[in-house]
Order: C-alpha cells, then sequence, then structure tokens
C-alpha cells in the first residue's frame, strides 16, 4: 500500500509537471502567433496554463468533498507563488518587475485576498461566491487584453503584420500541433491532479497530518511546479517580464477562478476551514502587501530580497510542520518569528517603500 501511495505520488507529480510544461509551449505558441505582449502572455495565457494543476486539483477534491484540500491547495500555491518561486527566480537574476503590475495586479491581488477572507467569514464558499469569483476572472481576463490592445496598438499592428508572414508559410499544420500541444497537457493535467489528490490523502491519513496541511505544503508545491519551471526557464532567457507577470496573475486567477469554479461545482460549498482563515489567508494577504513596497524599490526583485522571500518559505513551512506534528520546539520558533524577524522585516520593508517614494518624487 505504501508503495503504491508512493508511486501515485511521485507519478502524479511528473504528469503534473510535463502536462503543464506541454500547454504552456502551445498555449504561448498561438500567443506569440497573435502579437500578444510578453507580460499579457505572463498575466493571462502563462498563468491560465499553469495554473491548471490547481483547477483540476481544486475541482477533483471539492467533488470528493474533500475541500479542505481544495482551500489549502489554492492559499498554499499563492504563498509559495510570491514566496517561492519569485524568491528562487530573483536568486538567479534580479527581476524586472512592469509598472503595470504595480499600478494594477498587485492592488487587485491584494484585494480579492482580502475577498476571499470576508467570503470565508461564514465558513464556506457557496455558488453564490463561486459565481462572484468566476466573474471577476472574466472581467480581469477582457479588461487585461483590452488593455493591452488599447496601449499597444502600434505595436500589435507591426506584429499581426508579422505573423500573416509567418502564418503563409507555417501554414494550418503548425496551428494545429499548438493545439493538440494544449489538448495532451490538459489530460496530462487532469491525470496527474487525480493521481496527486489519491496519493496526499493516503500520505495524510499515514502520517496522521490534516488534509489542510498537505494541501498547504506537499500538494502547493506540487503543484506550483509549473510555475517553478516556467520562472527559472523564463529567468534563463532573460524573458523577465513573463516571471513576474506568471507569479501575479496565477495567484489572481487562482482566487477567481479555481475557488470560483469550485464553489460552483461543490455539492455544499467549498469549506473554509478556521485555521486557513485564521492563519494561512493572512498569511497569504501578508505576503500579497509585501509585494508592494519591494516591487516598488527601482521596480525590480533583487537578489537579497529574492532570499529574503525564500528564508520566509522556509520559515512558514517550518512552522507548519512543527503545529501539525505539535513539537516542542513550536512554542520557541513563534516567539522568535513574533518578536525579532517579523517586526525587523517590517522595519525593513517601510524603509524601502520610504527610499523608493522619495525616489519617485525626486523624478
Amino acid at each position: 500500500m505504501d508503495t503504491v501511495t508512493l508511486l501515485l505520488f511521485i507519478s502524479g507529480f511528473v504528469l503534473l509537471v510535463v502536462g503543464a510544461d506541454i500547454l504552456v509551449q502551445g498555449a504561448c505558441g498561438l500567443a506569440v502567433a497573435a502579437g500578444v505582449s510578453q507580460l499579457v502572455i505572463g498575466l493571462t495565457i502563462v498563468a491560465y496554463g499553469t495554473s491548471s494543476p490547481e483547477i483540476v486539483v481544486a475541482v477533483l477534491s471539492s467533488l470528493e468533498g474533500q475541500s479542505d484540500l481544495a482551500v489549502g491547495n489554492v492559499v498554499g500555491s499563492n504563498i509559495s507563488n510570491i514566496l517561492l518561486i519569485l524568491g528562487f527566480s530573483a536568486v538567479i537574476a534580479p527581476l524586472i518587475v512592469s509598472r503595470q503590475l504595480v499600478r494594477l495586479e498587485i492592488p487587485l491581488m491584494i484585494g480579492i485576498s482580502f475577498l476571499l477572507m470576508l467570503m470565508g467569514i461564514d465558513g464556506k464558499l457557496g455558488k453564490l461566491d463561486g459565481l462572484i469569483l468566476c466573474a471577476g476572472a472574466i472581467i480581469y481576463t477582457v479588461f487585461t487584453i483590452y488593455q493591452s490592445r488599447q496601449e499597444n496598438e502600434r505595436s500589435r499592428s507591426e506584429a499581426n503584420q508579422e505573423h500573416t508572414n509567418a502564418n503563409s508559410s507555417k501554414g494550418l499544420s503548425q496551428s494545429l500541433l499548438q493545439l493538440g500541444m494544449i489538448v495532451i497537457g490538459i489530460v496530462m493535467l487532469v491525470l496527474g491532479s487525480g493521481w496527486l489528490i489519491d496519493g496526499a490523502v493516503a500520505v495524510a491519513k499515514i502520517w496522521g497530518v490534516g488534509e489542510l496541511i498537505i494541501g498547504l505544503t506537499i500538494v502547493a508545491v506540487g503543484t506550483s511546479l509549473p510555475e517553478l519551471a516556467t520562472s527559472v526557464a523564463a529567468t534563463i532567457r532573460g524573458e523577465r517580464d513573463i516571471v513576474v507577470g506568471n507569479a501575479i496573475g496565477s495567484n489572481i486567477f487562482n482566487i477567481l477562478l479555481v475557488l470560483g469554479i469550485s464553489g460552483l461545482i461543490a455539492p455544499n460549498g467549498v469549506t473554509v476551514p478556521p485555521p486557513a482563515l485564521h492563519f494561512d489567508i493572512p498569511v497569504m494577504i501578508a505576503v500579497a502587501i509585501a509585494c508592494l513596497p519591494i516591487f516598488f524599490s527601482g521596480y525590480r526583485i533583487a537578489r537579497w530580497e529574492g532570499f529574503l522571500f525564500l528564508a520566509y518559505y522556509i520559515a512558514y513551512t517550518l512552522y507548519l510542520f512543527l503545529h501539525a506534528t505539535e513539537h516542542n520546539a513550536l512554542a520557541a520558533f513563534s516567539k522568535i518569528m513574533l518578536t525579532f524577524v517579523m517586526p525587523l522585516t517590517v522595519i525593513t520593508l517601510v524603509i524601502v517603500a520610504f527610499r523608493a517614494f522619495k525616489n519617485n518624487n525626486g523624478h
């Protein structure tokens, strides 16, 4: 039984990563052919593609009555998207942050994170909540594409001319190949997510760890691997606009689309467990808010900020395991974090924000 569980878990991870990679390649191929900017690709096509594992995991777990896993997966993925993925990518090379992200997407991410907390106060996300969130995803997607066309009309017209010339040589077969990659990627995501859920639930029962903790850590990291792989590859290629757009866009879609769909299809709604409401969702909100002063500092994420993100992700994961296992070191660890690390970080962020504000006004 343990061997079968381990095989399910590993196979699920492999299919998720490979399937998402194939899906993103196909989607990016179609998007580039249409002349869409890198930022819009990151915020929409890549974000949708790399959020597909979260969608499948949340939907299947909601239908199977394991909504703790659905909420934990989304919240944990959002935390890992910022702390782990952006942190790791920034350590490889400093990341460029678009002004549009600071003006629109990051405030939107913060706002819908607060909205999720308000919706979850009653302990669940019902069909009305799901409808509101799904509507928000549609409105945001349409607005992003419309805004891109308005602001980049001249460059888009040139791209469309190049696209027309390229189409004449590549023909219909290239488009069919890209569509085929998308279909194959989705099938692999569905299979991989299903196996991952089965493995995660079995591991939770064997270890005596709650489904929420498994969703917040192992499953969250597993379904965030496509974002990590995409972000690292884009960083190495120098396409850093896609990296930040992918992480922020995925966080927006995780809340609006993933939990929105789950709320609509779950028979009794998606349960929001008290631990998530009182700790994990506030951590997600704090991480989202921390992006603003860091991203404002020269509109880039420096290496030291990447190391800071990674350090907090390690601390967050360590806290979860200490809490889940009721370890004796939990009290001391919590005291150190609350009385020393957190205040020091807040002071650092305030200084960074003040310097960025002063520099921006100086220019």
